[in-house]
């Protein structure tokens, strides 16, 4: 429940704030609620990857992007994400999650966002995520730079994105788990 409470204020107070550009850096405060918390009583590694949703959002209705990727029909969806983290962050904590686009290619866009508390680093996420179409099929990067404005080309990505990201592929099912199992 609580995250449908944030992504409500997220959709509520984003208009309000800047406009920005799809490729600025989008700044979003957040705070640390009990229910974030672990048993070690610091925010439980799960939540970071929710909150990187938020900002994300944050992102798109800011730019102006949520209601055209409405229109089209389109929306986003995560295909791999890291995190690394340097602090904990503890009940209360305010922080800041500072979002940016660091580059794309034919299908994805790879987005840096980091967790800020007092200016210092918390935690940083790399996310890398393609768009889809609600009647079926992926939007080619392209089409998404179009509908946004942007004519440049993707800034270099860094090295260990690029190996990240091509390592993905030889992620897959082990064949043992994609048999069904025997009915007795």
């Amino acid at each position: 429940m609580n995250l449908l409470l944030r992504l409500f204020l997220t959709l509520l107070l984003s208009p309000r704030r800047s406009h920005l550009h799809v490729l600025d850096a989008c700044v979003t405060p957040f705070r640390v609620w009990p229910n974030d918390l672990d048993v070690l009583r610091h925010m439980t590694n799960g939540r970071y990857f929710t909150i990187l949703d938020l900002a994300r959002v944050d992102l798109m209705v800011r730019s102006g992007m949520w209601p055209q990727l409405r229109r089209q029909g389109w929306y986003p969806v995560v295909t791999l994400e890291t995190m690394r983290f340097h602090r904990s962050l503890e009940l209360w904590d305010r922080y800041e999650v500072a979002t940016r686009v660091i580059g794309w290619d034919d299908k994805h866009v790879f987005i840096e966002q980091a967790f800020i508390r007092d200016g210092a680093q918390v935690a940083l996420g790399v996310v890398r995520a393609r768009f889809l179409k609600r009647g079926g099929g992926t939007v080619p990067t392209n089409d998404l730079l179009q509908l946004a404005g942007v004519t440049q080309a993707s800034p270099a990505l860094p090295e260990w994105i690029v190996q990240w990201s091509a390592a993905e592929g030889g992620m897959a099912i082990p064949s043992a788990a994609r048999e069904a199992p025997a009915q007795a």
